[in-house]
């Protein structure tokens, strides 16, 4: 497979940078086998059968943007230097990897201070980034953070607009709980209570799981051959209650739908064995065309960059001629791409 596969022209004025509102107000494309329909979000609880289990990621956007001062004292006297940093991930060690720009005005030992409450010592820098020590952890580090940090857009609207406080509602599910996420998992964002009752309240199941999604997910593929591409790893769990209830449904013949591609590579990674487990590490399972999935039955999730691994996912669940044929129609119908854009909803 060459990565041209997975290319397409898309107009730039269908990269969405706010969502709709009301969420459920989105467009849905519903693609069963080779057949598409036109939809709104809203419209899930008639899709749907009573019978199906949504599977839902619960990890939390963490506000990661933060912007500073690194302030040095030299000969010439004391300097300072605005940064930009976007944390990544914490490591067991306590210290946050992060990407800081511009990575060459600091040194290691230094210290980036973002407000009264919050500062930072470059621990080490590597491979473009740096590890962070903050000098509060826990709680006070969470409070901290929640006050001077932005929510992390993808590039492709921070290059549009700076984050604001409408984001820390509009880049965050209705059911995030597990703080870690560096970018939220886009498919859930559509839904609102009114909807999650109503579906409910027809029999739909939900089930939990947690992947915090890193920034890795906006980086590029920048081999000709995919097989050749690196996949960037991410921490996940699978609870005995959501392996329990997921391998149930799956005898009883029910359908199994992740909500985003981040819930269906966490239940995929769990299931490698042949069937669902508990599961809970760092995984980087690439789904590519000729993939065998074990447990997705359907996939419900928005529409994605050109060369992306995540088309390369969607492809693999539904083969690259239809993918195809989607992408036309919902360029052609005006769909909105991308993180705050529209959804569809994927039945092989």
């Amino acid at each position: 497979m060459k990565l041209s596969d997975f290319d397409f022209e898309l107009p730039e004025e269908l990269i969405a940078v706010r969502p709709v509102t009301p969420r459920t107000d989105a467009k849905l494309l519903v693609a069963r086998g080779d057949t598409i329909a036109d939809h709104r979000v809203g419209d899930l609880v008639d899709v749907l059968r009573s019978s199906d289990v949504l599977v839902l990621n619960d990890t939390k956007v963490i506000p990661a943007r933060l912007l500073g001062l690194r302030h040095r004292d030299g000969d010439a006297g004391p300097t300072a230097a605005k940064m930009d940093v976007t944390l990544l991930d914490l490591g067991a060690d306590g210290t946050w990897g992060a990407m800081v720009k511009p990575l060459k005005k600091v040194r290691d030992g230094e210290e980036i201070i973002f407000s009264d409450a919050l500062r930072a010592t470059v621990v080490s820098r590597a491979d473009g980034q740096a590890r962070l020590r903050f000098n509060v952890t826990g709680d006070d580090f969470d409070a901290a953070l929640n006050a001077v940090g932005a929510m992390p857009l993808p590039p492709y609207i921070a290059a549009k607009r700076p984050a604001d406080d409408v984001d820390k509602t509009d880049y965050q599910t209705q059911w995030a709980k597990h703080a870690g996420a560096v970018a939220a998992p886009t498919a859930s964002l559509h839904f609102n209570a009114d909807l999650l009752a109503q579906l409910a309240a027809k029999g739909v199941q939900f089930v939990y799981v947690t992947l915090h999604v890193s920034a890795g997910t906006f980086l590029p593929v920048k081999v000709d051959d995919v097989a050749d591409h690196k996949m960037h790893a991410e921490w996940g769990e699978v609870t005995q209650t959501a392996a329990d209830t997921i391998a149930k449904a799956k005898a009883k013949g029910r359908r199994v739908i992740p909500v985003g591609t981040t819930a269906l590579r966490l239940i995929e990674s769990a299931a490698r064995g042949g069937q669902i487990a508990p599961w809970e590490g760092e995984t980087d399972i690439f789904i590519t065309p000729g993939f065998q999935f074990q447990v997705a039955d359907a996939l419900m999730t928005n529409f994605h960059l050109p060369k992306s691994t995540l088309m390369m996912l969607v492809s693999a669940l539904m083969g690259t001629a239809q993918v195809k044929a989607i992408y036309t129609h919902a360029i052609d119908k005006q769909y909105r791409f991308f993180s705050y854009g529209d959804a569809s909803i994927l039945f092989p």
